[in-house]
């Protein structure tokens, strides 16, 4: 059975606001093991956030833009 990705954008939420740097958006995902959804959220004013489509790691193609976004998100964390 498969959570739906939907019920952990919340908590996600939750995290990315204690972020600690306001001043810069906070990236974060949230998944069920199979699917995969990024989120972004700017705190400049009243906090909004934006969400990507769902990737699926049963598509081939979605793996490879997972992976790369996961590893974009590396980068920013290395900065």
């Amino acid at each position: 059975m498969l959570y739906s990705l939907e019920a952990g954008i919340p908590q996600a939420l939750a995290y990315m606001l204690a972020h600690p740097n306001s001043q810069k958006p906070a990236f974060g995902f949230i998944s069920n093991g199979i699917d995969f959804v990024f989120l972004k959220l700017t705190q400049q004013g009243t906090p909004k956030y934006a969400q990507s489509y769902r990737f699926s790691l049963d598509s081939r193609d979605d793996l490879y833009t997972v992976l790369k976004v996961l590893k974009q998100f590396s980068q920013l964390l290395r900065e």
